[in-house]
């Protein structure tokens, strides 16, 4: 089955709350994305679900196809809100990591092309900080999303974020496993 590229989906969760534990992480330093020709400035990660065998900052934010062990970071132990977040899928859970984008910095128009519904991954973003002046871009057309929100996007189509703001854009950023049950919430989402 084959979904529109981005989906608003029928979930909601607390932006109080969700703001609530990044700050509990405000002690924790981010590891810069490792991909650096895809991105100016700074765009950082910070792994709350990891491979299994990772042990490196760098690769514990990593979304390694073929990868199928995945274990919670304890980060994530300390931020029970997350938590509950995270229970509320009933799918697969891979990678799940919180990417900030600070202001004045860019993510250049690339492709994941492996991050699509139809692939196996589907990839959520919840927004958990974010500002009128950041302008997220797929296929060309700004996706505008509030914090609290739930957006399945297909990111094997080209996309880019530009941060144009003064604060933090921060995503609690889901790689899910394809079943029947994610594929019955994005037939309830809604296409923008």
């Amino acid at each position: 089955m084959a979904f529109a590229d981005r989906l608003e989906l029928p979930l909601r969760f607390d932006p109080v709350r969700l703001y609530g534990d990044l700050k509990a992480l405000q002690v924790v330093a981010w590891t810069p994305h490792f991909v650096q020709q895809n991105y100016e400035g700074d765009w950082s990660v910070l792994a709350l679900r990891a491979p299994a065998d990772a042990v490196h900052p760098i690769m514990m934010i990593t979304s390694s196809p073929g990868v199928t062990d995945y274990k919670d970071t304890p980060l994530l132990r300390d931020t029970p809100y997350f938590r509950e977040v995270l229970h509320s899928f009933e799918c697969p859970l891979q990678a799940v990591r919180l990417m900030r984008l600070k202001p004045g910095s860019v993510i250049k128009e690339h492709r994941d092309h492996d991050l699509a519904f139809e692939t196996g991954t589907a990839r959520l973003h919840i927004p958990v900080i974010t500002n009128s002046e950041v302008d997220f871009r797929l296929c060309g057309r700004r996706v505008t999303m509030e914090p609290g929100s739930v957006w399945y996007l297909r990111l094997s189509e080209p996309h880019s974020v530009v941060n144009a703001g003064a604060t933090d854009r921060v995503h609690l950023v889901i790689d899910a496993q394809s079943n029947d049950w994610l594929q019955a919430l994005l037939a309830r989402g809604t296409p923008h």
